[in-house]
């Protein structure tokens, strides 16, 4: 009964050891940056690991009065590949600490 409690204990103090290893990764991974490109480089978006766009850049090729739309879905395409690139950034460092366990959100 008391050999339970023991393994208990060391599990718990493994999981605590993994949280805090986790919360100093999303830390470091926070403080990172992306840049993604679309329409062969004529938008360029930089985000951080927080989702937070830093820049938008576009080619001046790319501005054409006659097509406002073209642009504007270059734009959009952008930040949405460059949200997808965090959150994969994310789920892929994670993975590494977890060891591949596939934990419910909030387990840890």
């Amino acid at each position: 009964m008391f050999g339970n409690m023991g393994n208990m204990a060391g599990m718990m103090k493994k999981v605590q050891k993994l949280q805090a290893e986790m919360a100093k990764l999303q830390e470091e991974l926070k403080a990172r940056s992306l840049e993604v490109s679309t329409g062969g480089g004529a938008v360029k978006v930089v985000i951080t690991g927080e989702k937070k766009i830093q820049s938008i850049k576009i080619a001046p090729s790319a501005v054409d009065p006659e097509d406002v739309e073209m642009l504007e879905d270059l734009v959009a395409a952008a930040v949405n590949e460059a949200i997808n690139k965090v959150d994969d950034m994310m789920a892929q460092e994670m993975g590494k600490l977890t060891g591949g366990l596939n934990l419910p959100p909030g387990m840890l």
